[in-house]
């Protein structure tokens, strides 16, 4: 199933996924024309011809777990996962994870997002061993963060949901068939950040 998504075209996995994405927590960030998958695209960074090549971002600032909602980084890496572009979210993350301290709860809930998007980009490879390895440390991550601040909810999402995509990426997760498409949903959940609240 294709589903145009404007301004590119984004391959939906299965029929069982959702027809409808859903709505952007950063509409003015613009996407990328593509998804970095090894050896399909130019490397984002280091290719000349890189989507981001010469463009170097800016250190966001840290999260704040108690009023995370303005982090403009943080939802448009939740946009980034949600439309396929795993790579890039990974990215995003990572820059919030290093902004962080790379240390305590925030720090391992952003690792455990870093490992679900991880897990994206080896499902795009055909990797199932990949998309399994990076699964599981997700779900250890995201129970260790759930064990340190002793409740479900952070940054918006429920850790125990997160642990049970996990577990399922682990356990029962079929590779999609190969794709050249520029971007390509290949989970069939959605990270959508309840905005309500400071959980």
């Amino acid at each position: 199933m294709i589903q145009v998504v404007t301004p590119l075209a984004v391959t939906l996995m299965t029929d069982s996924e959702p027809s409808v994405l859903p709505p952007r927590l950063t509409p003015d960030r613009q996407f990328p024309p593509y998804s970095y998958v090894t050896g399909r695209f130019p490397h984002p960074t280091r290719d000349p011809a890189g989507h981001s090549f010469g463009h170097a971002p800016l250190a966001p600032p840290p999260i704040d777990p108690e009023s995370w909602q303005p982090s403009r980084d943080y939802l448009f890496a939740c946009d980034l996962f949600n439309y396929g572009y795993y790579w890039e979210s990974h990215e995003v993350w990572e820059s919030l994870w290093q902004a962080c301290g790379r240390n305590g709860p925030t720090a391992d809930f952003l690792k455990g997002l870093i490992k679900l998007a991880a897990a994206g980009v080896k499902a795009r490879e055909g990797r199932a061993t990949g998309v399994k390895r990076h699964a599981t440390r997700a779900a250890e991550l995201f129970s260790l963060v759930q064990a340190a601040i002793g409740r479900s909810n952070f940054l918006g999402l429920d850790l125990d949901w997160l642990i049970s995509m996990a577990k399922t990426l682990e356990s029962d997760f079929v590779l999609p068939p190969p794709s050249d498409a520029s971007v390509q949903i290949v989970f069939a959940f959605r990270l959508l950040p309840r905005l309500s609240g400071t959980a």
